[in-house]
């Protein structure tokens, strides 16, 4: 599945090919990603990659996420997907990254908005939240500008290293406030 977003974004469903391209990214980018990205610490090798993209892919069909890659004038510039998809009730969170030549593009902003789009129109998805790790303006600043509503903190939300936790804002969206 792709979706275009303009002349120069499109989302294309995440492939086993596009673990390579994941992996150099992270690699390459290890202090920059890593600040807020628990998965870059644990990413070591390409197979790594291949492994995370294969889980994508191959899943059962009762537990698919859609995961798209990023491509930016057809270079690979990050991921955007669904996780943690509560089918019954119709909720879903997305889930994102961008390299780091690729960011105050605008890229992320459109790309969470036609997600956002995908899953209100095609999925019928009532409830959509995105988790930013507190300090990290440039992920936050994504549902600011797309509308979804502040919910509050969520306490040492996430482990991004051994022993350190972050606190998680907390912000959604629902399909009657779209």
């Amino acid at each position: 599945m792709i979706l275009r977003i303009d002349e120069n974004i499109v989302l294309k469903q995440l492939e086993l090919s596009d673990a390579k391209d994941i992996f150099i990214t992270i690699d390459s980018q290890r202090e920059y990603l890593g600040k807020w990205l628990p998965f870059v610490e644990t990413t070591r090798g390409i197979t790594d990659s291949e492994m995370y993209v294969s889980s994508v892919v191959n899943t059962d069909k009762d537990y698919f996420e859609y995961v798209f890659a990023i491509k930016y004038q057809d270079e690979f510039a990050g991921i955007v997907g669904f996780k943690d998809t509560d089918k019954a009730n119709r909720k879903t969170e997305i889930g994102y990254w961008l390299s780091e030549g690729f960011q105050k593009k605008g890229i992320m902003t459109k790309s969470v908005d036609m997600i956002c789009d995908f899953a209100f129109k095609t999925l019928n998805i009532n409830r959509i939240q995105i988790k930013c790790a507190v300090g990290n303006t440039p992920s936050s600043n994504i549902p600011k500008r797309l509308n979804f509503k502040f919910e509050g903190i969520e306490r040492d939300g996430e482990l991004l290293s051994e022993n350190h936790f972050v606190d998680l804002e907390i912000y959604s969206k629902l399909k009657s406030d779209y």
